[in-house]
């Protein structure tokens, strides 16, 4: 009993009994004061074991919430086109060095499903990450230029040698990037500006690109020629107009230019790279605005660049930068 609860009681009591009865109820009023100590004592008690409970709980909650992104990336919990089944968008013809085929009749043209260049083994490389066999990856065709259009996409992300942009962002969403890359020149050795050094001595040159790359902003922004660029469909009709001499050189990414040069243009040469703008400019898997997959794609490629598999890929597909770099 509280003490206020003892003193309700006696109250009549003081009004009716004699002193001595006075006497015997104050007597217990002691016994009611330590009655109120003793649940002061266990309300501090549990007090003081209040605040490891509640320090507990902000450990609990964060484990949970890890555990709750563990089972976001959970291959069944995956947001996708198609259930059950990873569609990776890219262009066609797909090119070596990023996609590469055993077929020695198209040696020119990658097999995206063969897993052997560059963007193909990335790709199945964030596959694997992600709890998709080999056979649980489709690809489907989407035109370079109309990857990053804004709508809706008929692909979980697509790899195609896209590079991040703030222009793109606003319509598509990106991955972290998966490559840094130079843009480069490629001429033919007897061409006008085989042996340009400098960016100036571009600046004259009949110089031409694929439409909607970054190869062909580079050259509007950064060479800033006399002669408006030639704009082609895609790197082969840029490089059949190379090889008739209708231009002087091409722009292309730098693994582009040293396969095209190696490869498919004996007389070609690279004349040079550029020097990688601030920030450098990084290719990204691209994904329909809102995809709430990149963020699994995203620990998917921290994955394989901790454990150094992402660089592996790297050195076994795409040459070293061993290109002369232009001056200004």
């Amino acid at each position: 009993m509280s003490g206020l609860s003892a003193r309700r009681v006696l109250m009549p009591v003081l009004a009716l009994a004699s002193s001595g009865l006075m006497l015997a109820a104050c007597a217990q009023e002691p016994a009611a004061t330590s009655s109120s100590a003793a649940a002061a004592t266990s309300a501090a008690a549990s007090s003081a074991a209040s605040p490891a409970a509640s320090s507990a709980a902000p450990s609990t909650s964060a484990a949970a919430s890890a555990e709750a992104a563990l089972d976001e990336c959970s291959k069944e919990n995956l947001t996708l086109v198609n259930p059950g089944t990873l569609t990776i968008g890219t262009d066609t013809p797909a090119y070596p060095p990023y996609f590469v085929t055993d077929d020695e009749a198209k040696q020119d043209e990658g097999d995206p499903a063969s897993g052997q260049g560059f963007e193909s083994a990335v790709a199945y490389a964030v596959a694997d990450q992600l709890g998709f066999a080999t056979n649980e990856v489709n690809w489907t065709v989407v035109p370079f230029n109309s990857s990053y259009a804004p709508g809706d996409k008929a692909f979980d992300f697509d790899i195609n040698q896209i590079s991040i942009t703030p222009k793109r962002a606003k319509v598509v969403d990106f991955s972290d990037g998966y490559y840094t890359v130079n843009q480069a020149v490629v001429a033919l050795k007897d061409s006008p500006i085989a042996n340009a050094t400098t960016v100036a001595e571009l600046q004259g040159a009949k110089l031409g690109a694929q439409i909607g790359t970054t190869s062909l902003d580079f050259i509007n922004d950064v060479v800033k020629p006399a002669e408006q660029p030639f704009v082609y469909n895609d790197t082969n009709d840029a490089k059949s107009a190379l090889q008739n001499g209708q231009i002087d050189g091409i722009v292309v990414d730098l693994p582009t230019a040293y396969y095209i040069t190696a490869v498919e243009l004996p007389k070609g040469k690279i004349v040079g790279q550029f020097t990688a703008q601030e920030g450098g400019e990084q290719f990204g898997l691209l994904f329909q605005k809102g995809n709430p997959l990149v963020a699994c794609v995203n620990k998917a490629l921290a994955e394989l660049t901790a454990s150094g598999e992402l660089q592996a890929i790297q050195d076994e597909w795409l040459a070293g930068d061993t290109a002369p770099y232009f001056t200004e």
